[in-house]
């Protein structure tokens, strides 16, 4: 049995930690799947705490990427094809210029734009229509993309651009968002793999996170099945402004 430990999880945490992440990985799948936001920056706090700095954003994109798959494949018939055709060369984009800017972004900066943001689509008024046609999701998908290889969590800013344009249909926002956050977070392997990150070192943790992601996430969809649009539009305006206000704090205090 520690043999199979000592392979599956990576030397860098001891096992109590890995398996605590495993866990993690269950609850937050859960909290996006029934609420539509919140689970990745949590679990990114998370990981923050206990992680050595250099595995973070990689580890948090790949399970990420399996949880938020196995989101979009248990809701595939609710999927704005139509933004997601936009989103992906928009990604594709912010990939490359990301590649290409592999610095340290101002930190602060990018959190008070980020929540400013995102108050504004929460609670401002409707963006313009060219705002959320082709052209803007292209760019929205090519600028949350580059930003999240740097800071790693874009996802409340998706979230309120994704929700704009579902008109508060629970089902639809929460397949829609977790395609497009499949999309930002599968070109991270690549970018990170040739940047010199070795994912083979953390591959059985980040395995059985996405398994129990999975999990938490099948738990999560009968929860959404109780909530009405209105209140998951309520719900989830109020887990977007936290988490925007979280971010203004973290930015003044950091």
């Amino acid at each position: 049995m520690q043999a199979l430990l000592d392979i599956l999880l990576p030397a860098a945490l001891p096992p109590l930690t890995s398996a605590a992440l495993v866990a993690v990985s269950a609850l937050t799948s859960a909290i996006t799947a029934s609420l539509g936001i919140g689970g990745g920056v949590l679990l990114l706090a998370i990981m923050a705490i206990v992680m050595p700095p250099a595995a973070i954003i990689p580890v948090h994109g790949m399970v990420q990427l399996g949880s938020n798959l196995s989101r979009a494949s248990m809701t595939f018939r609710h999927i704005n094809l139509r933004l997601i055709l936009w989103f992906a060369p928009g990604v594709l984009l912010g990939a490359w210029l990301g590649s290409l800017f592999l610095v340290d972004l101002p930190l602060a900066l990018v959190q008070i734009c980020i929540a400013g943001f995102i108050l504004l689509l929460c609670w401002g008024p409707p963006i313009p229509a060219v705002a959320t046609g082709p052209v803007g999701t292209l760019l929205a998908a090519g600028v949350t993309t580059f930003i999240s290889l740097f800071v790693g969590a874009t996802g409340p800013l998706v979230a309120a651009f994704v929700k704009q344009q579902q008109k508060g249909e629970r089902f639809s926002t929460v397949a829609t968002f977790a395609t497009a956050m499949c999309l930002q977070h599968a070109p991270k392997a690549i970018i990170y793999g040739a940047a010199g990150f070795v994912f083979a070192e953390w591959l059985g943790l980040i395995l059985l996170m996405i398994a129990a992601g999975a999990m938490g996430t099948w738990a999560g969809l009968r929860l959404l099945r109780r909530l009405t649009d209105s209140r998951f539009t309520l719900v989830f305006n109020t887990l977007l402004t936290l988490l925007a206000l979280r971010l203004i704090w973290q930015a003044i205090s950091g």
